[in-house]
């Protein structure tokens, strides 16, 4: 063979981790610019995480036809394309015509596709092109490495972005870092061409060293494609359990992404101990995280996100290791990528397309563990059934017994979740069932038994029957649960785990208002004194319908408006099964979008009193907390008019963030913090009243003396903005975590 030039293995590592980092950078930053257009429901994570699998799978699929090529011809095409797609920079959001609500499912994608589409595309074929030239070396062995240095600079682009880029740049500044970012990657892999200018290995060298490794045949692909796909899946669905109740927000999308994308580092990793011991313990974390996954209502939600994190983590390490024992020769390595870009993209699919469609429930995340456990190694921890002094007819006799037991534990289970006994005895009860399936991993059906009887123990059978009784529906927007108890003559909403709203049943009550909406709330106090405040005639917006539980106040001459983004949340009122909306105000205008776009629609002033309820299960989306919205609902209002801020939230402390928005906007502002007894159907809610005239919350605070308004919290130093926003001064971690 000729003399060649040094490996050169430095180069294309800084310019595979530089690349991967830049491509996974932009991913939460192109999100974060699109939130106040789309909103902070989880859905549209699922959907960009979708576009950018599918334009992953387009650049891997360029990435292997363009290998076919000679080197110098490779080399040529992609800077060119890198250099065309520089064109498109710095990086600014999109503006398609608009599509009807209830299209979010298709709209959503088309916008982040014409925003990041040709740059994303480009980039991401430049890591398995980048390992390919590298392969192309006849000393530089094995590439695989390479693919873990890929995905630590992605994990690092990940965690970058919401710990430093957020918090300390503008979306413009962070556009403008990221380009700088992106001209360097194009000087590296200029580098990368150079270094292989004069490569002595051949066309004719690749293909013949491609056919004396073998076709990998179909059955290894679509193995390929399944180790890939179900970790990805898993991740899009633990992501909308996490962000569903806590806040649509960069730093909790990127977590499960981050995990994942970690797993490819450690399952990628020339040194297996790490990934090997994972491996090992990967059936205890299945069958004790994989059995909270089917619970849908109830107390632990963070407990059961920590939980869904673990065992992302350890499912996705498990079958990436898994993949990394059955990748092919080198000479197939687009191919190998090309299979799991695809593999991924289809998990995306299913989660974020299919499954809201097809599904009432979240049923995907629990199906998507079941797959995983079908695909996972079982290690046969003692082996006792393959003990040569045990007969195999007793070793089956034995694990029916195990069988029996552990059916016996998941009925005792299931008695003490139901009645709610002490969590010690679920404690003891889960780990004597993890200790039956340990005991079953010589048996994957009757390991996959016992995990399924956790599932149903822990909450399964319940949300089983959920969805058998039609209490349950799904939309773009989320889970929501429609539930009856005939002894408190009540019905509620339910958002994810988190109460919507209620009503009474009961004729004699139904137009009473409850939950965070009671006559001593900021809202009830604020609307019931409109008349005084404004005339007979006050016009009122809402913000989010809900249950509808705000038309309780509304009066004679009264001009009500109602936005709401979710058809599905609109039907309930329609359809009868929450009567608030056709009893207290028949005659209100509902109008269906996002609030925010369509409040830019509406002529100044139109109203006396906005009240913004806009809940996202337990959070209210962030792009309706900025100067910037607070600056379209003051818009609408009359110059004396009232605008409503209902922030109650157990993870986030908003009230310093509006304090600092009412500082800027030189607006009066005064908080009511209602604790009412819980026996009377309320819940405790925190609203802030903001108005470009004191005097109309000096008159607001004096007609309602026995329920105080108070002075706002201590203003934060710097308010959100579209441009600009970081929570992380204000998570409350110690509800976060249930510490005390």
């Amino acid at each position: 063979m000729n003399r060649v030039g040094p490996v050169m293995r430095p180069l294309f590592v800084a310019t595979i981790l530089v690349g991967s980092y830049l491509l996974f950078l932009v991913q939460p930053m192109v999100a974060r610019m699109a939130l106040p257009r789309l909103g902070g429901a989880p859905n549209v994570w699922n959907s960009a995480m979708l576009v950018y699998q599918s334009l992953l799978l387009a650049g891997y699929a360029y990435a292997h036809w363009l290998s076919k090529a000679e080197p110098r011809r490779q080399a040529v095409v992609h800077l060119a394309l890198l250099a065309a797609c520089a064109l498109t920079l710095p990086i600014a959001l999109a503006a398609p015509a608009g599509f009807a609500a209830g299209w979010e499912v298709l709209w959503v994608p088309l916008l982040l596709l014409l925003t990041i589409g040709p740059v994303f595309f480009a980039m991401s074929a430049q890591a398995p092109l980048m390992q390919r030239w590298y392969s192309l070396h006849p000393q530089a062995g094995e590439p695989w490495a390479l693919y873990a240095a890929s995905n630590l600079g992605s994990f690092a682009g990940l965690m970058a972005y919401p710990l430093i880029a957020e918090p300390l740049l503008s979306l413009d500044g962070q556009s403008m870092a990221w380009s700088a970012g992106y001209l360097l990657l194009i000087a590296l892999v200029v580098a990368c061409a150079l270094a292989r200018r004069q490569q002595a290995v051949t066309q004719a060298d690749t293909v013949a060293a491609a056919e004396d490794a073998g076709s990998p045949g179909w059955r290894r692909i679509a193995l390929w494609i399944a180790l890939s796909a179900v970790p990805s899946g898993l991740m899009l669905s633990t992501t909308t359990h996490v962000t569903t109740d806590i806040f649509a927000m960069p730093l909790l999308w990127v977590i499960p992404l981050g995990l994942y994308l970690l797993s490819f580092v450690i399952a990628f990793s020339d040194r297996r101990d790490l990934a090997w011991a994972i491996g090992l313990f990967a059936p205890v974390v299945m069958l004790a995280c994989g059995g909270l996954s089917m619970i849908s209502h109830g107390a632990g939600g963070s407990l059961i996100a920590i939980a869904s994190l673990a065992l992302l983590f350890s499912v996705a390490t498990t079958l990436h290791s898994r993949l990394y024992e059955v990748k092919p020769h080198a000479a197939h390595l687009t191919a190998f990528y090309l299979a799991m870009s695809a593999g991924g993209a289809l998990g995306g699919l299913f989660t974020a397309l299919i499954a809201p469609v097809v599904f009432d429930w979240v049923w995907e995340h629990p199906l998507l563990i079941l797959a995983a456990a079908i695909l996972m190694p079982l290690p046969s921890l003692l082996n006792w059934h393959r003990m040569d002094a045990l007969d195999p007819q007793m070793a089956r006799v034995a694990a029916v017994v195990f069988v029996a037991v552990a059916l016996c534990l998941a009925w005792l289970l299931y008695t003490v979740v139901s009645e709610r006994e002490p969590f010690i005895h679920r404690v003891f009860l889960t780990a004597m069932l993890c200790g039956m399936g340990l005991l079953l991993t010589g048996w994957r059906v009757l390991f996959l038994g016992v995990l399924v009887a956790m599932m149903l123990a822990q909450g399964g059978a319940d949300t089983i029957e959920t969805t058998l009784k039609g209490e349950r529906s799904r939309s773009y927007f989320g889970v929501y649960t429609v539930r009856d108890y005939p002894d408190a003559k009540l019905r509620q909403l339910v958002h994810g785990t988190t109460l919507h709203g209620q009503q009474s049943t009961d004729p004699a009550h139904a137009r009473e208002p409850s939950t965070y909406y009671g006559r001593q709330s900021g809202a009830g106090l604020t609307l019931a004194s409109a008349p005084a405040l404004f005339g007979n005639g006050a016009r009122v917006g809402v913000v989010g319908l809900g249950t509808g539980t705000l038309a309780c106040y509304h009066q004679p001459g009264q001009h009500w408006t109602v936005f709401e983004i979710d058809p599905k949340v609109v039907r309930y009122s329609r359809d009868g099964t929450f009567t608030y909306l056709s009893r207290c105000a028949p005659g209100a205008r509902i109008v269906l979008g996002d609030a925010r776009i369509e409040l830019t629609k509406v002529a100044p002033g139109s109203f006396d009193v906005l009240a913004v309820d806009a809940f996202s299960s337990d959070a209210i989306p962030l792009h309706l907390i900025t100067r910037e919205a607070v600056e379209v609902y003051l818009r609408s209002i009359s110059r004396d008019g009232v605008v409503l801020l209902h922030v109650s939230n157990r993870f986030v402390e908003l009230e310093p963030i509006v304090a600092a928005i009412a500082r800027d906007l030189g607006l009066s502002a005064i908080e009511r913090m209602d604790n009412p007894p819980a026996e009377n159907g309320l819940t405790p809610s925190s609203w802030i009243a903001l108005s470009p005239r004191p005097e109309t919350l000096e008159e607001l605070a004096k007609a309602s003396p026995d329920a105080p308004w108070e002075a706002l919290a201590p203003p934060a130093e710097r308010a959100w903005t579209d441009d600009r926003a970081s929570i992380l001064p204000y998570i409350r971690w110690n509800q976060l975590l249930g510490t005390p």
